[in-house]
């Protein structure tokens, strides 16, 4: 029986694209032989993960978990190429699992692409692999982020798939007194409602502020007013903006009377941090061409 190193089952990982467990079992039912290896994966239909990695997932899930003390919480975005496979059992209950074992890292899609596989097979790497294997999509496992506070995290799922899973997922980390689960939540609903940029005007980043009053001065100049006028209008229009992208300057969802700063600090409750996902974010999704693709397909038949 040949030794079957780690380098030998990492060349066959690269080359086929098959979880860890798989491409050893498969060196061992092969003696070592990577060819023969290759040819037993694709029989097993195992080697397909490779094929499909160059296909765009933009749909997906967006799932969240919050530990059972409710001090921690764990938000990921799993993505697929249809929302078909979003509604897939295999699917979801993987994503649960990987959730869940977000809430033991530091909340970087790195360490929980290395965590332990919730099937106890592997990492989670090898977990979202065999998936792409057995339901034939290419999946991404492309945000993740961990939240904890002294009193609660509380997360929100805006027109949930299933439980804990939907399009859109916020965290808020809360200290404080009251029924911080309740303001939480009532809190990551405004969250879900105004995508807010930053939950304080301090932590707003420096570049979307500075091109901001970059646009308001060009406008304000092109009205032929004076520079000191000019300055006094960016102040003031500076703080409608910041109203409108700064959580804690917005008015309340549930009450337009006040800012979610003031009700925060009615309910005695301090915000600690949150984080708000979206599906598909930022990702370009290929528009196939139905006709092309039909077209492609019975080439040579």
């Amino acid at each position: 029986m040949a030794e079957i190193t780690a380098a030998l089952v990492k060349a066959l990982r690269e080359k086929t694209g098959a979880g860890m467990m798989d491409a050893k079992k498969a060196l061992v039912e092969n003696n070592g032989d990577e060819a023969a290896a290759v040819d037993w994966l694709r029989a097993k239909g195992l080697s397909k993960a490779a094929k499909k990695s160059g296909r765009t997932a933009a749909d997906g899930l967006v799932s969240v978990q919050v530990s059972e003390d409710g001090k921690t919480g764990a938000i990921v975005e799993l993505n697929a190429e249809t929302d078909f496979v979003a509604r897939n059992e295999k699917f979801q209950t993987a994503l649960a699992g990987i959730t869940k074992a977000a809430l033991d890292t530091d909340g970087s899609v790195e360490a929980l692409s290395s965590a332990g596989s919730p099937d106890g097979e592997g990492t989670v790497d090898d977990l979202i692999k065999r998936l792409i294997a057995t339901i034939g999509e290419n999946m991404t496992l492309r945000r993740s982020a961990k939240l904890t506070a002294d009193g609660k995290v509380a997360s929100y799922i805006h027109n949930a798939e299933t439980a804990g899973m939907g399009k859109v997922g916020v965290l808020v980390a809360l200290d404080g007194s009251g029924d911080l689960e309740d303001i939480g939540r009532k809190v990551a609903m405004h969250i879900a409602a105004t995508s807010p940029a930053a939950a304080t005007t301090d932590e707003l980043d420096p570049a979307i502020v500075e091109a901001e009053k970059r646009v308001l001065t060009e406008q304000a100049r092109e009205s032929g007013k004076p520079d000191n006028v000019i300055e006094k209008m960016i102040v003031g229009r500076m703080q409608k903006f910041y109203k409108e992208v700064v959580l804690v300057e917005q008015p309340f969802v549930m009450n337009p009377d006040q800012t979610v700063g003031k009700f925060l600090e009615e309910q005695g409750a301090t915000l600690k941090g949150f984080v708000h996902f979206k599906l598909g974010e930022g990702v370009e999704k290929e528009e196939d061409n139905f006709a092309d693709e039909v077209a492609s397909m019975t080439k040579g038949s």
